[in-house]
């Protein structure tokens, strides 16, 4: 049988109960092997039953305190009793020196403390039974969570000016640095939100125009590597033009801000969206109206003029679909015309193959291949683009283009050991 003597009104506060061995502090916290929060007992003694009842500040105390052990028996071990009942004379009973000795002394739960209105400057200079003067029964778990996020900032040397911290909060990175970034006003002090807009606006005036396009070779939602180095590059080096006094915090944070809403525009937009605004006119053969995809394990597809996507869009979706760390050779091929492309995403290089002869009578045809090297998903939606509207003519103007596999290979090496 157990009964609730006495329990505060706000959470996870240790409760104080009775059952048939006497009065028990009893606290939830860890998690056993199913992620459920653990229950541990400890006994206390009438007199400790009337501190607590009595005294908020010592009552969390010993919560911090005891916290640690709680963590210490983790998933299925008991409860260090022993060590959980040391901890009752001194601190509920004991002089604000004995607190405070005793906390030098042992691992506590420093974010309970100031989740519940500890003053952060005396618990930083070891004051910890004073710091509680300022005590709270109801949490506040986002004042415990951005103290959490100021001392790991401080273990890396970092220290942040009050734009730095209001910029911080605007993109609702302050407490988690890898959260996906938004906008925020409401969470900056009023006084502040004018010059954290000032430096919104010049990082939007710097990625003005610049794109951050999908990167099927990951995948349907993959956003392309270099398309956000590039508009992060530029949005940083505006940034310490304009506002050479932020941190890199401060920085980094605008700079993921722009990146992430426009790769977010980009698997926003159709799939087609950038491909067919690269003008015509480009010499060849004329648009494609029939094509078929492969890839390196044999499964095909074939693209018709009129069945709702364009011919990039189609295979850059056949793409997605299948490419693989095994499966990274890729074929555009007009039958018709005889010629066609091939991707290679192994090594970042394309090429063209047009066909010089049929093959008859038991002969084997005859190609001309031709190979270019290939600087990120950017060069080869360019690429794929301007075959699909004028085939292998319409690269003419997007060399070089190798004959000899030999010099080419020599070229591929000198890119990679300048790389």
């Amino acid at each position: 049988m157990r009964d609730i003597v006495f329990t505060r009104a706000s959470g996870w506060i240790p409760t104080v109960i009775r059952d048939d061995d006497g009065l028990k502090l009893m606290l939830g916290a860890g998690a056993d092997a199913n992620h459920e929060p653990r229950t541990f007992t400890f006994p206390v003694t009438e007199a400790d039953l009337a501190v607590i009842q009595e005294d908020l500040p010592r009552h969390l105390l010993l919560w911090a305190a005891v916290l640690p052990l709680c963590e210490a028996a983790g998933t299925r071990g008991p409860l260090d009793e022993s060590a959980a009942v040391a901890l009752l004379d001194p601190l509920l009973h004991g002089t604000s020196a004995d607190v405070d000795a005793l906390f030098r002394s042992i691992p506590w739960g420093r974010a309970r403390l100031v989740a519940h209105g500890a003053h952060i400057g005396l618990l930083e200079r070891g004051h910890v039974y004073e710091a509680m003067r300022t005590a709270t029964e109801t949490p506040n778990e986002k004042r415990a969570q951005e103290h959490h996020a100021d001392r790991r900032r401080t273990a890396r040397g970092v220290v942040l000016a009050r734009l730095d911290a209001a910029i911080l909060k605007y993109t609702g990175q302050y407490v988690h640095g890898s959260t996906i970034p938004g906008r925020k006003p409401d969470a900056v002090d009023p006084t502040l939100l004018p010059a954290v807009m000032r430096v919104v606006g010049t990082a939007e005036q710097a990625s003005a125009g610049m794109a951050i396009g999908r990167d099927p070779r990951r995948g349907k939602h993959a956003t392309d590597k270099g398309d956000w180095a590039r508009m992060e590059s530029a949005v940083a080096a505006a940034l310490r033009r304009a506002h050479p006094e932020l941190a890199d915090d401060a920085v980094r944070t605008v700079c993921f801000l722009m990146c992430s809403e426009a790769a977010a525009r980009s698997r926003n937009a159709p799939v087609d969206a950038d491909e067919e605004h690269a003008g015509s006119g480009t010499g060849g053969g004329g648009r494609k109206t029939a094509l078929t995809f492969t890839d390196d394990r044999d499964a095909e597809q074939k693209w018709r003029h009129g069945g709702g996507s364009t011919a990039a869009a189609a295979f850059w979706e056949f793409v997605a679909e299948r490419s693989r760390p095994n499966n990274d050779v890729f074929t555009i091929e007009d039958e018709a015309m005889g010629e066609g492309i091939q991707v290679h995403f192994y090594a970042d290089s394309l090429a063209r193959i047009t066909t010089l002869r049929e093959g008859r009578g038991g002969s084997e045809p005859e190609y001309a291949v031709e190979y270019r090297l290939v600087d990120g998903m950017s060069e080869y939606r360019t690429l794929v683009s301007a075959f699909a509207r004028g085939g292998c003519a319409a690269l003419d103007r997007h060399g070089p283009w190798f004959t000899d596999v030999d010099e080419f290979e020599r070229a591929r090496r000198r890119r990679r050991e300048s790389r």
